[in-house]
């Protein structure tokens, strides 16, 4: 008579080479574990609305004047003065950047991930 088979699982648990906390994976993963070549294009942070006082004041000018530019162009200049400064501030923000936290933004990742793709066969 042949001998039983087993599967190898009963076999390793008899033989005591789980024992001692050293436990199977309780999860296979269904494919092999490798980085994908392109990460999601996220922001890291929201940014503020910015200019919204010069923006109120401007319109509440425009409201008192019956919509007519002529008397609110000192309330114009200031919001155009701002949000021509909150663009320059904007740019001068270095993207490739490490954030707050130390991870680099999405866009320079996929960089990297484009110059340095996953190997996905062996030559």
């Amino acid at each position: 008579m042949a001998a039983a088979a087993y599967p190898a699982w009963v076999t390793r648990w008899v033989s005591g080479q789980w024992r001692n906390k050293k436990r199977p994976p309780a999860l296979r993963p269904p494919r092999p574990l490798a980085l994908a070549d392109q990460v999601a294009n996220r922001r890291d942070q929201l940014t503020e609305a910015t200019c919204i006082t010069e923006m109120s004041v401007m319109m509440a000018c425009w409201k008192q004047n019956d919509f007519n530019d002529a008397p609110c162009t000192e309330e114009i200049r200031m919001f155009y003065d701002c949000v021509a400064k909150a663009e320059k501030e904007r740019k001068n923000q270095n993207e490739d950047t490490l954030s707050s936290r130390g991870n680099l933004p999405s866009s320079k990742v996929n960089k990297l991930l484009k110059r340095f793709p996953q190997i996905t066969r062996y030559v």
